[in-house]
């Protein structure tokens, strides 16, 4: 296959009033026939993004804003508007940056940037995926809701630490208090 897709970089922002630094990111590969809608679950999914009723836009460089239409009761009257599901990423040119936001209230917000080289998604992740997928990525991701444990209301204090000692006996140190504060 022909170097022919697209190799963009994602560096979440911030979101829920936080800034983030350094900015974890991703870095994706993506078919210019891929839509922008296939885009933002690729990059909900490796942002850990869990609940995924929320409403999401890019706005790109020329000003024009990308939703997915299906979602909005109202589309924005702002400027140009197009359907992420029809709208495909072969209308973004090489080194060119744009916003994405997932969830408007919390407003986590990316900045994307297509990197200056197509690639061959052959050569550069063994494979050929259908939706566009990471083949690189760093830093540590928030939680959506900004939960740090499983039960986590906002307010409490996080259980004592128990060590390896909850966990069933199937590795080595399992079910033991290693680690335990």
């Amino acid at each position: 296959m022909a170097r022919t897709w697209l190799s963009i970089r994602v560096e979440l922002v911030g979101g829920r009033g936080e800034h983030c630094w350094p900015r974890p990111g991703r870095v994706f590969a993506a078919a210019p026939t891929h839509t922008f809608t296939d885009l933002a679950a690729a990059i909900d999914t490796a942002f850990g993004r869990w609940d995924r009723a929320h409403l999401h836009t890019f706005d790109l460089a020329d000003g024009a804003l990308v939703v997915d239409a299906g979602t909005w009761d109202d589309l924005p009257q702002v400027g140009e508007v197009h359907d992420g599901r029809a709208l495909t990423l072969d209308r973004l040119a090489l080194g060119e940056q744009l916003a994405y936001t997932f969830d408007l209230g919390d407003d986590w917000e990316h900045c994307c940037t297509v990197e200056d080289a197509r690639i061959d998604p052959t050569e550069t992740l063994g494979i050929e995926p259908s939706e566009p997928m990471p083949f690189w990525g760093w830093g540590e991701l928030p939680d959506q809701y900004g939960r740090r444990w499983s039960a986590d209301d906002g307010e409490s204090d996080p259980p004592p630490n128990p060590g390896l000692a909850d966990l069933p006996p199937l590795r080595p140190l399992w079910g033991t208090n290693w680690g335990a504060s």
